[in-house]
């Protein structure tokens, strides 16, 4: 048998602006930034939640090795969260965060989901879903 992977540890973003892109996601979404020093010396910028993270990297800045051809703007992401739909969309109202669509019915990894959609500073689709009962 072949060997498998069996979960996602951490992604890159890539941003215009990262000192956005922390406000959005920790003051939006509720997750963790931190500082950390890779082997190579450099300071880098990740956003933990759960058990996983998304390290940034600076547009025009990015660390070797990196995609193709990185660039803002260029994701779709999607979360899974335990708090109700409505909860977000009153959270996300009061920082004037537009839901651009949703709810909608999705398909997730494990099954059926209940979504709304919003952009990141850099344009980045994020999806924020509730697994259907």
């Amino acid at each position: 048998m072949a060997p498998q992977v069996s979960a996602l540890d951490h992604l890159v973003l890539t941003v215009s602006d990262p000192e956005a892109s922390v406000a959005f996601y920790t003051r939006v979404l509720g997750m963790r930034a931190e500082r950390f020093l890779p082997a190579d010396g450099t300071t880098r910028t990740a956003l933990l939640f759960g058990a996983q993270k998304i390290n940034l990297h600076v547009a025009g800045s990015e660390f070797a090795p990196h995609a193709r051809a990185p660039r803002p703007g260029s994701a779709d992401l999607c979360f899974l969260s335990p708090a109700p739909l409505s909860d977000w969309r009153a959270h996300l109202g009061a920082l004037g965060v537009a839901v651009e669509e949703g709810p909608v019915p999705r398909t997730g990894a494990t099954g059926p989901i209940l979504s709304i959609y919003v952009r990141d500073p850099d344009g980045n689709l994020i999806e924020i879903a509730n697994p259907a009962p």
